[in-house]
């Protein structure tokens, strides 16, 4: 069971919230809270499982009441956001001070059928309510190849889901302005995100980090975000790497997919990726490595102990596809390592 409190000062929307929970057998909502300060202290007193977090309340807002609550009593904290470039900022805010995910507060309008997007939120807090959040998660031995300079990599290409958008920046910001690889970065999140995510990391990092437009070349030292709602792919043009973006097929769940991007990069550049999977809820990214391990490629996952969820690395280790499982901290400085 899921012991869930719920934070926002619409009523209404608390209202909402708390019925498409409470229908889960497996979810029980325990409190309400109509602002960021009544959420701190019934996060001490009540002890939740998990947090559902409004962004904009009254006399503490949702980013202050999660940079105190993971001082005090972390806890797995979900935003509910608004698909706008403010409400994506604030997002991105939130995520930064601790929180794990976010899920937008138009979830029934953007899906045709309701009972669908309900589950989606359900499972969400389900999967999300048994993490255990803490302000610094202890590092585990891991298993070790060796990363001296390796000399034969073309490119770089990162997957991540939940737990990304505070994870990347650990990794891009170790590199050097000077990193001699492009880099491929494909986060699950919707597309009024990505351009704000793309502007942040730049500001962090000493590479240039962009959303990807299509026809961009392939250029060390540049890392390319995948636009929300697209697929991002790479093309051998004249002997040069051009990104493609381009819609996918209707069926597939992530756009972007890590998948469908790692299906490309295997066919472009046999033997000569770097893969790294992320924290990620899912098993996104297991099939695509598959394909460059078939040519030989490398593929790194993050350690269990420092993902928010350890899904998509899970998968690909379960599956004996992983060369290497590296700590989050450590990440940056071997991949400065390996190039």
């Amino acid at each position: 069971m899921v012991r869930v409190l719920v934070v926002d000062d619409s009523g209404f929307f608390r209202r909402r919230i708390i019925e498409i929970l409470n229908a889960d057998s497996y979810i029980e909502v325990i409190g309400q809270a109509s602002n960021g300060k009544e959420a701190v202290k019934l996060v001490t007193s009540l002890k939740p499982d998990l947090v559902t977090m409004d962004v904009e309340m009254p006399v503490m807002n949702g980013i202050e009441a999660v940079r105190r609550i993971m001082k005090v009593n972390p806890v797995p904290i979900l935003m509910l956001s608004t698909h706008t470039t403010e409400g994506a900022q604030s997002t991105l805010d939130a995520l930064e001070a601790g929180a794990v995910d976010f899920i937008s507060k138009t979830f029934e309008k953007e899906n045709s059928l309701p009972e669908v997007a309900y589950r989606m939120l359900c499972a969400r807090v389900r999967i999300l309510g048994k993490q255990r959040v803490t302000e610094k998660k202890p590092v585990i031995k891991t298993q070790q190849v060796d990363t001296k300079k390796q000399g034969h990599y073309q490119i770089v290409a990162i997957g991540s889901s939940t737990g990304g958008p505070a994870a990347l920046p650990k990794v891009l910001a170790a590199l050097p302005e000077t990193f001699p690889l492009p880099i491929l970065l494909m986060q699950h999140m919707p597309s009024t995100f990505t351009p704000a995510f793309a502007q942040r990391l730049n500001q962090l990092c000493a590479i240039e980090v962009r959303e990807a437009v299509d026809g961009d070349s392939l250029k060390p030292g540049l890392a390319l975000l995948a636009p929300g709602g697209k697929q991002m792919v790479v093309e051998s043009v004249n002997g040069r790497g051009i990104v493609r973006i381009v819609d996918g097929l209707p069926t597939m769940q992530y756009r972007p997919c890590v998948d469908f991007t790692f299906a490309s990069l295997a066919k472009v550049f046999p033997k000569k990726v770097l893969a790294i999977l992320l924290t990620g809820m899912g098993s996104d990214g297991c099939e695509g490595a598959r394909k460059l391990k078939a040519g030989a490629s490398t593929l790194w996952a993050q350690d269990e102990a420092s993902c928010v969820v350890y899904g998509m690395p899970m998968a690909v280790a379960k599956a004996g596809l992983v060369d290497q499982v590296v700590p989050l901290s450590e990440i940056g400085d071997r991949l400065v390592e390996a190039v």
